[in-house]
């Protein structure tokens, strides 16, 4: 009878001199690949990097050392929860995106290679105005609108020295996950402020008008489009469906981002390669000169507002 979905996974029997994290590793590969993963060889090793605490080359260098009974534990809580078919990134509890190591868990998306593609364009957009900027003025002030995980908004933080980072999301708890991940940021975190509320909304009005850069990688599955079950099981529904057409949080954005921004002003939003047209329609409706770009795999994945006037 296969065991229930609740039940812990089985480790192998330890041998005469215990059970090695190399007995381990390849019992976790073997689990894996049962389970149906795509790559087992590699989450087997993650997940003992984890629960040993050792990594790359460390990792080799503690193969052969008896696995304490923390260490087993924690392998075996990891293997049952992939068995149930949550994401690895959410049983490892951390996950990298550019050059951070963050906290992610239920509460917040999956960071992907898709949004470093749109960090990195809002980035550039804030170092280019940091570059026009007064040095003896006030700061340049960049805001990361439904920042989730805080993915984009603790990135631009840490790559350009000197701005003034909001992080808003209308979820407290995907603010808890961001502020966990604020309290890891070193000397940066000084410079990012965290509010909950709607977009713009969360913003203090004296921000109205200076915001030099908007970025959003906001919700824009539409209600009745089909998802990965994974992504539709594990990931939060309100971080992923915008409404009946998808387009909802973009429509939301185009009429709040010119009272908010500084001139000139851009808004960089992610978005699904089919919603590009649309997109820059809405955008140039709002009165913006409109661009966009692709991901690393060929598709449209961005567009960039910008306000002059």
């Amino acid at each position: 009878m296969p065991a229930s979905p609740e039940a812990p996974v089985d480790l192998p029997e330890p041998g005469p001199g215990g059970l090695t994290w190399r007995v381990l590793l390849r019992h976790a590969e073997d689990r894996l690949r049962a389970y149906g993963v795509a790559s087992p060889g590699a989450e087997a090793r993650w997940i003992v990097e984890e629960a040993s605490g050792a990594e790359g080359a460390d990792l080799l260098a503690v193969l052969d050392h008896t696995v304490r009974t923390a260490g087993a534990a924690a392998v075996q809580r990891m293997l049952t929860r992939r068995r149930a078919g949550e994401p690895l990134q959410y049983v490892l509890g951390h996950w990298a995106f550019r050059s951070l190591d963050l906290a992610v868990d239920a509460r917040v998306l999956i960071p992907r290679p898709e949004t470093e593609v749109v960090a990195g364009v809002a980035i550039d957009a804030v170092r280019a105005a940091v570059d026009r900027s007064s040095p003896s003025g006030a700061p340049v002030v960049a805001v990361d609108l439904g920042t989730g995980s805080g993915a984009i908004g603790l990135s631009i933080a840490v790559e350009v020295p000197g701005v003034e980072v909001w992080c808003t999301d209308r979820s407290a708890d995907a603010l808890a996950v961001a502020g966990a991940n604020l309290a890891g940021l070193g000397y940066a975190a000084t410079r990012v402020r965290l509010a909950v509320g709607s977009w713009f909304a969360a913003l203090p009005e004296a921000l109205r008008g200076r915001v030099a850069v908007a970025v959003s990688n906001p919700p824009y599955i539409a209600d009745g489009e089909t998802l990965d079950d994974v992504v539709d099981r594990w990931e939060p529904a309100t971080a992923l469906r915008s409404g009946p057409s998808g387009l909802e949080s973009y429509a939301e954005l185009a009429a709040e981002a010119p009272s908010w921004l500084a001139r000139p002003g851009v808004l960089v939003v992610e978005i699904a390669p089919h919603q590009v047209e649309a997109v820059a329609d809405l955008f140039s409706a709002a009165g913006a000169e409109v661009g966009g770009g692709e991901d690393l795999a060929g598709r449209a994945r961005w567009v960039a507002a910008r306000w002059t006037t």
